[in-house]
C-alpha cells in the first residue's frame, strides 16, 4: 500500500480539486500536527508555488518551506540531527543527492508509485528497502554553438569538445561546478578513467578563456563572439527562447543548440530530486508528496514552470521552448553512479588543470 492510500482521504493524485472537497467533508477534525509537511528545498523557482498549493488543496496538508542552497541544506540537516523537523528534501543535481545519501541524511522509500513512475536510472541507491531519492525533473547538458562559425556536425558529440578543431573556441563555467562534475562523471562511466582524463585535458586545452560565470553567461559569450561553443543545461537556453527581451532574442538568433551523442549513448541528463528525511516526523505525508511530484499534473507543471523535462518516461510537455528544441535520446547511465564519481572526477580536473 502506498502512502497516498495510507493518508486518508487521499485518493488520486491527478484530481486535486475533487480531493480538496472530499477532504473537507471527511476530515474536519484533523489536527494541525497531522496536516503539516516540512520541506527543505534548494529549488528557488517561483513557479513551484503552484505545485505546493495544489498538493495542499488535494490533501489539506500545509507545507512549511525552508529554502537554501544545496550545501546549506545538507549542512543544516547534519547539524539538526535527530531533532530536525525536515520531512522532504529537494536538491538540484545528482552529486548533491548522492552526498546526502552517503551522509545518512535520507531514508529509503519503498513505493509502488515511484517504482512505476520513475525509471531505475533516475533513482538513488537501493539495497532492498527502496531508493533513498528519486528524480522529479531532468535537464539535458547540451552544446550551444555559433551558427556563423560552426555546423551542428562539428559539435554533435561530447567527444568532439576535445578535438583540436575547437582549439580556443569553448566557453564553460567552472569544471568543478556540480553540473559539470555530473557530466564528467557520466563520461567516466561511459569511457573509463584513462580515456576520460585524456578527454578532460583536451577540453581544458580548447577553452577560449578561463571558466567563469553561469550557464547563461556561456551562451551570451557565444552570441557575442567571445567563443564559438558553450556547454549549458537545457533550461537556460529554453529561458532565452521564451524571453521577449531584445538581447535574449538576439542571443537565440545567433546560436543553435545540439543534443550530443544522439547516434551513440545519448545526451547526459541531470536531475532535481526528492528524498524523505531520515528523521521525518510526518513520513506518510512526505512519501505522498514525493509521489505527487511524479504525477502527470506535477510533472507538467515542473516542465512548464522551469523549462525542465519530466522524469516520468514518455510524458509529453506543451512547453513551447522545449517543443522548439526538439526531442532527444537521453543516456541511460545510472544517475547515482554519476553522483558517486564526483571525487574521482575532481582529482582528474586537478591533474589536467581544468579549473
Amino acid at each position: 500500500m502506498n502512502a497516498l492510500n495510507r493518508l486518508k482521504p487521499l485518493t488520486r493524485l491527478v484530481k486535486p480539486l475533487l480531493l480538496a472537497a472530499t477532504l473537507a467533508a471527511a476530515a474536519p477534525t484533523a489536527t494541525a500536527q497531522e496536516r503539516v509537511l516540512n520541506l527543505y528545498s534548494a529549488r528557488h523557482y517561483q513557479t513551484d508555488e503552484a505545485l505546493y498549493a495544489n498538493f495542499t488543496k488535494a490533501t489539506g496538508i500545509r507545507i512549511n518551506r525552508v529554502e537554501a542552497d544545496d550545501a546549506g541544506i545538507l549542512a543544516r540537516l547534519k547539524a539538526e540531527g535527530a531533532a530536525s523537523p525536515a520531512d522532504v528534501i529537494l536538491l538540484v543535481d545528482a552529486a548533491r543527492l548522492w552526498r546526502g545519501e552517503q551522509e545518512g541524511l535520507f531514508q529509503p522509500v519503498k513505493s509502488a508509485v515511484l517504482e512505476r513512475r520513475v525509471p531505475p536510472q533516475l533513482r538513488g541507491g537501493d539495497t532492498g528497502a527502496g531508493p533513498q531519492w528519486v528524480a522529479v525533473s531532468t535537464r539535458a547538458r547540451v552544446i550551444v554553438y555559433d551558427k556563423s562559425a560552426l555546423k551542428a556536425s562539428d559539435v554533435d558529440s561530447y567527444d568532439k569538445l576535445a578535438s583540436p578543431a575547437l582549439k580556443g573556441k569553448i566557453c564553460v563555467r567552472s569544471g568543478s561546478h556540480p553540473y559539470n562534475l555530473s557530466l564528467f562523471g557520466s563520461m567516466l562511466e561511459r569511457h573509463g578513467a584513462a580515456r576520460t582524463e585524456a578527454w578532460l585535458k583536451g577540453v581544458a586545452g580548447n577553452l577560449a578563456r578561463a571558466p567563469k560565470g553561469g550557464d547563461t553567461d556561456q551562451i551570451r559569450s557565444v552570441a557575442a563572439g567571445e567563443c564559438a561553443v558553450a556547454i549549458s543545461n537545457s533550461y537556460y537556453y529554453a529561458r532565452l527562447l521564451r524571453s521577449q527581451k531584445p538581447e535574449d532574442r538576439e542571443a537565440v538568433a545567433r546560436t543553435a543548440v545540439v543534443f550530443p551523442d544522439q547516434a551513440g549513448a545519448g545526451t547526459h541528463v541531470n536531475i532535481s530530486g526528492a528524498a524523505v528525511a531520515r528523521n521525518a516526523k510526518n513520513r506518510d505525508a512526505a512519501v505522498a508528496f514525493v509521489e505527487y511530484l511524479t504525477s502527470d499534473e506535477a510533472q507538467r507543471m515542473l516542465a512548464d514552470g522551469n523549462n525542465e523535462y519530466p522524469a516520468v518516461t514518455g510524458l509529453n510537455t506543451d512547453n513551447p521552448a522545449l517543443v522548439a528544441m526538439g526531442r532527444f535520446k537521453a543516456e541511460t547511465v545510472p544517475i547515482a553512479k554519476v553522483g558517486a564519481a564526483t571525487a574521482q572526477v575532481q582529482q582528474m580536473l586537478d591533474r589536467v588543470g581544468f579549473k
